[in-house]
């Protein structure tokens, strides 16, 4: 028997940070190919309403609401998920996924003020994020959660103390909560992506080789089994799945997408 994956999200409402670009667009992208509504959070307006142009456009009759939220800022992701529910009535899945790199730099000389930064974003926000959605998935019965960490949360990744401990950070916070909420049909899983072509790697590698950055590039994925960048919509699909029905039995999982990078030190 097939099944009809374009009705994965029908009547499901999807809330999604950093959801402009990169990995939150291409997840918005296949949910909403697959019927979900969605609500966008982003600090960049203009590219947010861009992004609502696009989808709906291309997706006739799904609905998809916009707001600019710093999640570092617990106000503001309150009243994020508050409009959610305001304009949906429930949140049927959560893509806790805004986030940053920080500069590149020894852990000696990284900075106290950019440490503090790059946490309050990356763990910070998600835990205010996850905090939030959870009150509304109790009191509805049930919800699906997936929180972005990354490879650079499984292992040492280098020059990178804030990104990679605040990344670290966010697959405890997984692992812990998804031991809490479990028996309230309430799923919280956790992906680690690798080397995706977004413009956040795209600004690493710039970081790393300057006008030379293609080049930095192809040396950075010569280590890979697959030697190459993974594409947004490549997690899209992935996460897509996470937050469907069926993968309900999945729970306090990290998933790594990178094409075996992790496997290879």
């Amino acid at each position: 028997m097939s099944i009809d994956l374009t009705k994965r999200f029908a009547n499901k409402s999807v809330v999604i940070t950093g959801g402009a670009s990169g990995l939150g667009l291409a997840t918005a992208e296949r949910v909403a190919q697959e019927g979900a509504n969605l609500f966008l959070v982003d600090l960049n307006e203009d590219a947010l309403q861009q992004a609502k142009s696009q989808l709906e456009e291309e997706n006739p009759g799904v609905k998809v609401e916009v707001l600019t939220a710093n999640v570092a800022h617990e106000d503001e992701v309150k009243a994020y998920v508050a409009k959610a529910v305001e304009v949906f009535g429930r949140i049927d899945g959560f893509f806790n996924n805004a986030g940053i790199e920080g500069t590149q730099n020894l852990t000696h000389e990284f900075g106290s003020d950019e440490f503090a930064r790059v946490l309050g974003v990356n763990l910070n926000g998600v835990f205010f994020g996850m905090a939030e959605v959870l009150k509304q998935m109790v009191k509805q019965g049930g919800g699906q959660i997936v929180n972005a960490a990354s490879v650079g949360g499984i292992r040492g990744v280098g020059n990178q103390s804030g990104y990679a401990a605040s990344k670290h950070g966010v697959i405890g916070l997984t692992r812990n909560s998804a031991r809490e909420y479990g028996t309230q049909n309430i799923s919280i899983n956790a992906i680690a992506p690798g080397a995706i072509m977004t413009a956040m790697v795209e600004n690493s590698l710039k970081q790393m080789g300057g006008d030379n950055w293609e080049e930095a590039g192809k040396q950075f994925v010569s280590v890979n089994p697959t030697q190459r960048f993974g594409r947004p919509e490549e997690v899209g699909a992935l996460v897509a799945f996470l937050l469907s029905d069926d993968a309900k039995f999945i729970n306090g999982t990290v998933i790594p997408i990178d094409g075996g990078q992790h496997a290879m030190y």
